[in-house]
């Protein structure tokens, strides 16, 4: 189940969001991606985060972004 994969415990990293079972933060991996790392890269890093839960976890960021963006909106534009 994915929401298995992300635990938030005020008893572990002060409930900063972690990959379940790690102390491994979900913003690690996000930092990794935007400073241009693979997600090779992370999981050597990182070798408690499986590549499963990594890439369930960008899935369901994906997912969240996706199914909560609001409709697309055309933009007027003027002309000169």
């Amino acid at each position: 189940m994915k929401l298995d994969i992300i635990q938030c415990n005020p008893q572990i990293m002060g409930g900063t969001p972690v990959f379940a079972g790690t102390r491994v933060p979900l913003k690690n991996l996000f930092d990794y991606l935007s400073g241009g790392e693979n997600l090779d890269s992370f999981l050597e890093d990182f070798p408690s985060v499986s590549r499963a839960n990594a890439l369930a976890a960008l899935e369901m960021a994906h997912e969240s972004l996706v199914d909560h963006a609001p409709p697309a909106r055309r933009i007027a534009t003027e002309k000169a």
